[in-house]
Parts: structure tokens; C-alpha cells; sequence
């Protein structure tokens, strides 16, 4: 037992005599790096002056406003004589019918009759049965009905294509069975 006491001492002297050296040099290093490590940092440059731009449009129309709309309308059907601008001006100039209001795909025929003579179709928009024939308007997109059959109504609608011109577009609702 005491061999092994005098084992332990004898390592503990050692290692402290090592630890002392050891941590001298290290601080004496570290003090040398210090002096000859200089950071290179360089400036930030200055940030460019902020110049506020007065906002000049606020007497023009907005862009998405019916006021635009109608001046590019009325803009259209003066400048060109064409039919289309000619089909479009009595549109805009008429009263819409209720059924105007709804698309053509949450509407749906449910039956036909005879009145007076003439076709009738039954059309039901949102629980509601309203009665058309031809010369009626159907749709947002200005159809008026040219044809009531007994499976089908046919209409003609204006649309504009993708350079702003309006045309012609047939369209159809046929008569819907009832699933059971």
C-alpha cells in the first residue's frame, strides 16, 4: 500500500511541474499572436441618400374602374366601324334581365312547354323556375337566347378574345334529368 502511496505522489509532482512550464509557454504564444494578428476590417460605405418621388397620377382614373372600361369602350366603337363594336354599343345601352346576373354553369334547363305558340323554356337558377324564350338574355356574358328547342337552349353570347376584340360564341344549356 505505501508503494502505491508513493507511486501516486510521485506522479502528482510530475504532472504539476509539467503543467506550470506548459501554461507558461502557451500564455507567452498566445501574447505573441496577439501582438502580430491586426484585423483587416474593412469600412462599410455610406448608404445612398433616399430621394422620395412625388406620386403625380392621383387625378387619372384608376386602372380597374367601370369608368375606364366604359372610355375604352366608347374609345373602340369610335374609332372602328366594325360590327363588333356595333353588336356591343346596344348591349351596354339596354337594361339587364335577371338571369343576367348568374353564369351559364349554375344554370340549368329543366323543361320546356308551349306558350301561345311558342317554345318556353324552363330554367332554374338557385331554387328558382323562370321562364325563357327567344330574345332573352341568359348569362354575363351578353347571350341572348336565338333558339328554344325541347332539349336544349342556344344563345349567342359576345366575349372578348385576347386582344380586347369582342365576338361571337354560341353557347347551350340542354335539358337536365333529374337522377333519382
Amino acid at each position: 500500500m505505501m508503494k502505491q502511496l508513493w507511486l501516486a505522489v510521485a506522479a502528482a509532482g510530475v504532472l504539476s511541474a509539467c503543467g506550470q512550464s506548459d501554461n507558461e509557454e502557451v500564455q507567452r504564444w498566445m501574447a505573441e499572436q496577439r501582438a502580430n494578428t491586426k484585423p483587416q476590417v474593412t469600412p462599410i460605405p455610406e448608404p445612398k441618400k433616399f430621394a422620395p418621388q412625388g406620386y403625380t397620377q392621383e387625378a387619372s382614373i384608376e386602372p380597374f374602374s367601370n369608368q375606364k372600361l366604359t372610355q375604352a369602350l366608347k374609345r373602340d366603337s369610335q374609332q372602328s366601324g366594325t360590327a363588333s363594336a356595333a353588336l356591343l354599343a346596344p348591349e351596354l345601352a339596354r337594361r339587364k334581365e335577371p338571369l343576367e346576373s348568374y353564369p351559364l354553369d349554375s344554370m340549368a334547363m329543366v323543361g320546356s312547354l308551349q306558350k301561345k305558340g311558342q317554345p318556353v323554356a324552363l330554367i332554374k337558377v338557385d331554387n328558382l323556375l323562370y321562364q325563357v324564350k327567344s330574345g332573352n338574355y341568359l348569362g354575363q356574358n351578353y347571350g341572348r337566347v336565338t333558339k328554344v328547342a325541347e332539349t336544349e337552349v342556344v344563345l349567342r353570347e359576345l366575349v372578348q378574345d385576347a386582344a380586347g376584340e369582342w365576338i361571337e360564341r354560341n353557347a347551350t344549356l340542354q335539358l337536365q334529368e333529374k337522377s333519382k
